[in-house]
């Protein structure tokens, strides 16, 4: 089965300063085969597929950079990074499950294709590798970090259980749910390469909040493009969060700011036993009727300036540039 190039991903020709990050991808590419090694083949295999399904390695690679930052050149920090990705990796077969999905990025997901008991075992292998990985770098301070990160992210996930098919679901209650499942991890990602980087406590912070604001900026623009890309751009289903009962910002802006009329329709189309394509295509067409993509965006936007800002008190630098042209592409990105 052929498998798309992380890089080409990330790379792409509108962003001409990532072209320059080559080598940084192959580095963590290669951490990463190195340590997808188990004794049990079923969780080398399941672990590949999941890892080499064409993610964009946009954690590890903020991690690197947030260390080049600092001025940290240590090549240690490889192998530190692809924590990062086995933590996402882990959260991704385990959402999988839950929300009993049938594709990841274009592909079979592994629970359809091995079944959710051993997904779950192996995403379990995952979590425990990437606490292996940061125990061994010897820094307590990472490892506490890395501990509240997950801690926080299951709390998340917990969060976004109890939000499923909720209606009354506000617009704070869904910031706080991405906060914690999507953001905290990229914001950590930035956070260890400063710590790395032996960074002063106001450093830091900016770089950690740098992460967490480039975070909450990459799961609007995913919110939006489940309403408004393709199947093919996306790598799933194009309103699989609907499908699923996820109550995402551009419906909860819609169900706050539509008319009597238009809510009472909406919600008889999201709560029908099946969403049908036509369906969904009168639901685009409400929440596009209240500019809830529109919306969603600017907010994505006002997240990737203040990302921006925390930036501004570290001299310019080519690590600089790029953590910038990350943050561009972040809310401009198709897939």
């Amino acid at each position: 089965m052929a498998l798309k190039s992380p890089a080409k991903n990330l790379t792409h020709k509108q962003y001409p300063l990532l072209s320059q990050l080559d080598d940084d991808f192959q580095r963590i590419e290669q951490e990463i085969n190195k340590n997808l090694q188990s004794s049990v083949p079923l969780i080398a295999q399941v672990s590949r597929y999941i890892i080499r399904s064409g993610g964009k390695r946009l954690r590890p690679l903020l991690m690197v950079l947030a260390a080049r930052l600092l001025h940290y050149h240590g090549d240690d920090k490889y192998a530190l990074s692809i924590v990062f990705e086995y933590l996402h990796a882990a959260t991704l077969l385990h959402d999988d499950v839950v929300d009993n999905a049938e594709l990841r990025r274009g592909q079979p997901s592994a629970n359809t294709v091995w079944g959710n008991a051993a997904v779950v075992l192996v995403g379990d292998f995952l979590l425990a590798t990437s606490f292996l990985l940061s125990v061994l770098s010897g820094n307590l301070k990472i490892l506490r970090v890395l501990s509240e990160t997950t801690t926080t992210m299951a709390e998340g996930e917990v969060l976004q259980l109890i939000n499923s098919d909720n209606l009354e679901v506000t617009e704070e209650d869904y910031l706080e749910v991405i906060s914690r499942k999507t953001a905290i991890l990229i914001s950590a990602a930035c956070q260890v390469g400063a710590i790395l980087g032996n960074a002063a406590e106001d450093q830091e912070d900016a770089v950690r909040s740098f992460g967490l604001n480039l975070g909450m900026a990459f799961q609007l623009r995913d919110d939006v493009l489940d309403y408004s890309g393709t199947e093919e751009e996306v790598g799933k289903p194009v309103g699989k969060d609907l499908q699923e009962g996820k109550i995402t910002l551009p419906l909860i802006h819609t169900l706050a700011s539509s008319s009597n009329e238009d809510r009472q329709r909406l919600i008889e189309l999201i709560t029908a036993d099946e969403i049908e394509p036509q369906t969904f295509r009168e639901v685009q067409t409400i929440i596009q009727r209240y500019l809830g993509l529109d919306y969603t965006n600017q907010l994505a936007n006002r997240y990737i300036a203040t990302a921006k800002d925390k930036l501004a008190t570290f001299p310019p630098s080519p690590a600089r540039d790029s953590l910038l042209e990350i943050a561009d592409y972040v809310v401009t990105r198709r897939v």
